[in-house]
Order: structure tokens, then sequence, then C-alpha cells
């Protein structure tokens, strides 16, 4: 691989029969990885943070300006107030994200704006019972036994 481009030869033809040489020569034959796909991610242009955005992958880390942070936060803690199973576990999922929601309005970090106001606790609670309310109604369907019936419980199972 020392020896120059002879003139007058073009030098892909040149290159090509560099490359061509080598593999005669067996030279890319016990290269780590042959014979494998390239791994996922490979990127044709330069970065120089590769390192550690693959760091950060093998370890199942993901950084999120602190507004996109909160959002997911939020949306998280709204959909586990909707699968909580008390009212006063939902308020209080609900009241928590909502002290973290003003926080960040009030002092705002350095990235993307929130866009994002307090739930109203109120509204969530009146939605978690409705969805309760309707979740119990279909297992009751379900069952065959139905809310309407003279059972005498509140629940409206069989005695």
């Amino acid at each position: 691989m020392t020896e120059r481009k002879p003139p007058g030869v073009p030098f892909e033809s040149w290159v090509d029969k560099q490359i061509r040489d080598a593999e005669r020569r067996g030279e890319f034959a016990q290269l780590p990885g042959a014979g494998k796909p390239l791994p996922a991610g490979t990127d044709t242009s330069y970065d120089e943070l590769w390192w550690i955005k693959q760091k950060m992958a093998r370890e199942g880390l993901s950084v999120l300006p602190p507004t996109l942070a909160l959002r997911k936060e939020a949306e998280d803690a709204l959909a586990a107030a909707y699968a909580a199973p008390s009212e006063r576990i939902a308020r209080k999922l609900v009241t928590d994200v909502n002290v973290k929601i003003r926080d960040m309005m009030f002092k705002p970090p350095p990235g993307p704006p929130l866009g994002m106001k307090p739930y109203d606790v109120e509204e969530v609670v009146r939605e978690w019972r409705e969805r309760r309310a309707t979740a119990r109604d279909a297992r009751d369907a379900e069952r065959g036994t139905g809310t309407s019936g003279t059972s005498g419980t509140s629940n409206g199972s069989p005695v």
C-alpha cells in the first residue's frame, strides 16, 4: 500500500486495483465484524459526540430538555391518574405534576417553551369516575348482571 500512484493512471482504477490485490492476499478476511451487518445507527457523517451517543444508547439513557421531559412526565402522570385504583391516588398524581408545571411556568428553563398549563384536578377526577363507571358497566354486562337490578348492594354484584 506504500507505493505511489503511477502518473497517467486514473486514480479510481489505481485504487480499485489496490483493493482487488489486498482481497486476493486475504487482508480483509479476518477483520472484526466480517460477514456481519453494520451496527444500527452507523452514520457516514462525522459527529464528535458519537461515543457519548453510543454509550447512552447502550445504557438506555435519553436526555430531553427540561420542558419536554416535564411534558412527558405530565402525560404519564395523567395516564397513571386515569388508571389509579382510588380517587385519592388520582388526585395526588395530578396535584404533584401540577406543582411541577407551575414551577416551570414561573421559572422557565432554557429550551423550548412548556406550552401547557396545570391540569384541572376536578375535571381529571370526573373523567376518572366516568371511565371507572364505564369499565364497571362493561364488566357487569359481560357477566350478565346489571347495576340497575335490585340486588341490594352498591356495586351491582349478586348477594
